[in-house]
């Protein structure tokens, strides 16, 4: 075995480790993979509202909108979210959605 495959073996992969994130009322999702996008944020949404926070921001940020849809379409389908809405522009406007929670 070559000394860099071993080497390889003990960094262990491709593997990641879990992030830890504090649950506030706002979640930044650029730092995000978009493919863990959709767990990131229904697992935020479940942790916010059982802390009792009713009102989250959002931020996706302007972009070409994808990653606007992808949230919002994880709002419609969320039993925790009583609705949503983009911020006001001084809270984001187009790159922030803010969410109530039930």
């Amino acid at each position: 075995m070559r000394r860099e495959e071993e080497d390889d073996d003990e960094i262990g992969g491709d593997e990641e480790e879990p992030v830890s994130v504090p649950i506030t009322d706002e979640i930044d999702l650029h730092p995000f993979r978009p493919q863990d996008i959709k767990e990131i944020l229904e697992e935020y949404l479940r942790l916010a509202q059982e802390k009792g926070l009713s009102e989250v921001r959002i931020v996706h940020g302007k972009g070409r909108g994808q990653l606007m849809r992808t949230v919002h379409s994880i709002l419609d389908r969320h039993p925790e979210v009583e609705r949503y809405a983009l911020a006001s522009p001084y809270f984001g406007g187009e790159g922030a959605t803010i969410a109530n929670l039930k």
